[in-house]
């Protein structure tokens, strides 16, 4: 069930370092990647089908081609590494056990898009994943694999971490190149057709950790050897974070197109203490619930998660058993996203604490069956109009809580 083409070296020890990166063949994809044009780099990694891995699921080979070509800016790659979804924590596996892998995804990306910057934009509460990262980083330009003339190439690239300050609104990419510039981190208002994003005024791909770690095999081994692996839709791999109550919680590598009900009771030993499943939030805590009854016939990838009312995300699986108090698990969900609001639209700002303070009513024992609608009103409102999908996600988890577990909430009433 497992494949290892981004974990391959973790069980490795002090693969962290370079010289075991490179014994264990890290940056052997440059050979290759300096042989071809950026354009030759760029079909490839458009034919792999490789889709960003940070959530929204979008064809990283699309997103590249935004670029303009023959630019007379300064073209920018950023990573964004600020992983602040609960339920996620898989990119820091990266950082932790294979921050080389990385560096050469950053390499090969950025000789496709022709950037010669890349920013690696780090939740500030990382600081032991930056320090690996960034002793990696020392390592590369020590030996000419970063800076000017990449292994007696001709092409210069330099890195530079970012370090955010902790900010959960800064994961969404417009924020964090707000903050990037060195502003408040507001999601900055949709283009009305398909453009690149924009550093300063300059044209710029913003991708996440693990999607940049996913190019180096790609580039290695062919479009096709990636495509061996995961659906038609949704190709290749996802690194899985499973957390709650299962016997073996931890990351996975699994092809897209796992079986979620396999993965609980085969790969992850099924639950604790013989306990039955109640439900499962499968990626991060931002997408809809499901139940267990609604797992027969799931499987990991976008469009299985998508035709069941829910998504996919940023794989972050959270299992939770018969005991748990659904409730409770959504009041404690609406004290993040109410504290992480950004506050820059009304609707988001105020509509969160709404429903925060509602479910402590209900909680204490002090609600009423009208608390429901007007928590569906304030839904309404958080959807659809605000400027980023912070607000829409939140509503989308009110609702789905409400319809699939509601006899748990009226039971708070009695």
């Amino acid at each position: 069930m497992m494949i290892k083409l981004v974990s391959k070296n973790f069980d490795i020890p002090e693969a962290y370092t370079l010289n075991v990166a490179r014994e264990n063949g890290r940056y052997a994809s440059l050979e290759r990647l300096f042989k071809m044009s950026p354009d030759e780099v760029m079909t490839e990694v458009e034919k792999s089908g490789l889709r960003g891995k940070g959530g929204g699921g979008a064809h990283t080979g699309e997103k590249w081609r935004l670029i303009p070509k023959n630019s007379d800016k300064p073209i920018y790659l950023v990573i964004n590494a600020d992983e602040g979804e609960p339920g996620t924590f898989k990119d820091r596996q990266i950082l932790e056990f294979d921050p080389h892998l990385l560096i050469e995804g950053i390499i090969c990306s950025s000789y496709a898009i022709g950037a010669h910057h890349a920013y690696v934009y780090i939740r500030g509460e990382y600081v032991f994943w930056m320090n690996r990262l960034q002793e990696a980083i020392d390592e590369a330009y020590e030996a000419g694999i970063l800076g000017e003339n990449i292994l007696g190439h001709n092409y210069a690239l330099h890195v530079t971490i970012h370090k955010g300050a902790g900010a959960y609104i800064c994961g969404e990419k417009t924020a964090l190149l707000e903050s990037l510039e060195g502003k408040r981190g507001h999601p900055r208002l949709k283009p009305k057709g398909k453009e690149p994003e924009w550093f300063f005024g300059n044209p710029t791909v913003v991708n996440n950790v693990e999607t940049i770690a996913s190019v180096p095999y790609i580039i290695n081994e062919g479009y096709g050897a990636y495509q061996m692996y995961g659906t038609k839709e949704s190709p290749g791999t996802m690194l899985f974070g499973i957390s709650g109550h299962v016997e073996r919680p931890g990351v996975y590598e699994l092809p897209y197109g796992t079986s979620m009900k396999e993965v609980i009771y085969d790969l992850c030993g099924g639950l604790k203490n013989g306990k039955k499943l109640k439900a499962v939030i499968p990626g991060g805590s931002s997408v809809q619930i499901l139940k267990a009854d609604e797992i027969e016939d799931i499987t990991l990838d976008y469009e299985s998660l998508k035709a069941h009312g829910s998504a996919l995300g940023t794989g972050g699986i959270i299992v939770m058993d018969e005991d748990v108090s659904i409730p409770e698990v959504m009041k404690n969900l609406f004290e993040f996203y109410h504290h992480e609001s950004c506050g820059q639209c009304t609707p988001c700002r105020e509509g969160t604490g709404w429903v925060d303070r509602i479910l402590a009513k209900i909680l204490a024992g002090k609600g009423s069956k009208e608390d429901f609608n007007t928590i569906l009103d304030a839904c309404d409102m958080l959807n659809g109009k605000t400027i980023c999908v912070f607000a829409p996600s939140v509503a989308f988890i009110a609702q789905s809580y409400l319809k699939k577990f509601r006899e748990e909430f009226e039971a708070l009433l009695h």
